[in-house]
């Protein structure tokens, strides 16, 4: 946890919390070890959702199916979202889980490399109102510009666990060495969302950090 305990406590004392099937998938990912996204980020993404009304969503990084089925709950009816996953041991579950939740028809899980994906959905002309991004931190970098020319202008990137457990801001050297080339190009990633002119930018120390960026449509001078 990026933020005080004491006051991440008291916060999460007020959320109700889950209920029918997002409550059982989320309990049974967090008995599996699997991760999912956090309860802070769970209401960022509802209060962001209920204030923009996207029509269209991309998520890169399904896992079990837990936060897209969480966007589909509580968007409009008429929004559309689509999700990628490359994991094949998990793709099976999260067609399950997509398929129990009763969001079937309005979730699309594509299987497949994200960054081959991608650059096949930006080929078709697509374009999202709001892109989910939580896959391998390491790879942001290499999905960033196909992500940027799928984004509608005024359309939102939220770009999840950005700030890895609080070693963004160490020196390279004082990470482990298994660690530096993420934490290395984490950091280019984060530089390069605070400083596209295409963007605004607010990064938030929650949960493990998140980014909101929102298309301008313009070019700032």
């Amino acid at each position: 946890m990026i933020e005080d305990t004491r006051v991440g406590a008291f916060i999460q004392s007020l959320d109700e919390g889950n209920k029918g099937f997002l409550m059982e998938l989320e309990k049974r990912a967090t008995d599996d070890r699997i991760p999912i996204i956090r309860p802070q980020v769970q209401n960022l993404l509802r209060v962001i959702i209920a204030a923009k009304s996207p029509k269209s969503i991309l998520e890169v990084g399904t896992a079990v199916g837990f936060s897209s089925i969480l966007m589909a709950e509580c968007s409009d009816e008429n929004c559309g979202i689509t999700t990628i996953e490359n994991y094949d041991k998990r793709i099976p579950v999260a067609r399950a889980n997509i398929e129990k939740s009763g969001f079937g028809d309005r979730i699309t899980l594509i299987e497949g490399d994200a960054a081959v994906v991608l650059k096949e959905l930006r080929s078709e002309g697509l374009s999202y109102d709001l892109i989910f991004m939580d896959a391998a931190k390491g790879q942001y970098l290499n999905f960033y510009e196909d992500v940027m020319a799928m984004l509608n202008d005024g359309g939102m990137l939220i770009s999840d666990n950005v700030l890895q457990d609080g070693d963004i801001i160490q020196s390279r050297f004082a990470v482990t060495r298994r660690n530096r080339t993420i934490h290395s190009r984490m950091r280019e990633y984060l530089y390069i969302l605070t400083h596209d002119e295409r963007l605004r930018t607010t990064i938030l120390p929650m949960g493990d950090g998140v980014t909101l960026s929102v298309r301008t449509g313009r070019i700032q001078k």
